[in-house]
């Protein structure tokens, strides 16, 4: 099986943020961006894996800054790490008011999705090749991520 590049599967998603995303005060609903997170997530880990994919979980989602409505919400997602069927997807989150031209770290999430076959049973997926010393730093805490988990896992057997 021929391995992928992180810039092969990293996608962009760039989103107007309108008033069904928002409370009545004006600020967009957590679980909106959640939503467009895990839909960015998606699309990262399909590209590579090129077939169906299930989030199996959001290791970590920080909000950093509110967003309002009139915001565009940019969304950077890419592989951090590729395990057998498991893949670690990266999303950096930045809102921008159009008026002002502010650009604000909004939010970052680390997803694990899992590759489907056919019958809904996890599949094996290419590797993930590294090409700069970033992609490799950002491989190395994934695997740092994906051991915790994994002892803690232990743990509770």
């Amino acid at each position: 099986m021929e391995g992928k590049t992180v810039k092969e599967t990293s996608t962009i998603m760039v989103e107007p943020m309108t008033p069904q995303d928002a409370n009545v005060g004006g600020n967009v609903f957590g679980g909106a961006i959640m939503k467009l997170i895990d839909a960015v997530a998606g699309i990262v880990a399909r590209r590579h894996a090129r077939g169906n994919v299930v989030t199996a979980l959001i290791d970590r989602l920080d909000f950093h800054h509110p967003v309002f409505i009139g915001d565009v919400l940019t969304l950077k997602a890419s592989l951090n790490l590729v395990a057998r069927t498991s893949m670690e997807v990266g999303i950096h989150v930045e809102s921008e008011n159009l008026d002002t031209g502010e650009i604000r770290h909004t939010a970052s999430a680390y997803l694990t999705l899992v590759a489907l076959d056919t019958d809904g049973k996890p599949r094996v997926v290419p590797p993930l090749i590294l090409e700069t010393e970033e992609e490799v730093r950002r491989n190395r805490d994934a695997q740092f991520r994906r051991e915790m988990r994994l002892r803690e896992r232990k743990k509770k057997m």
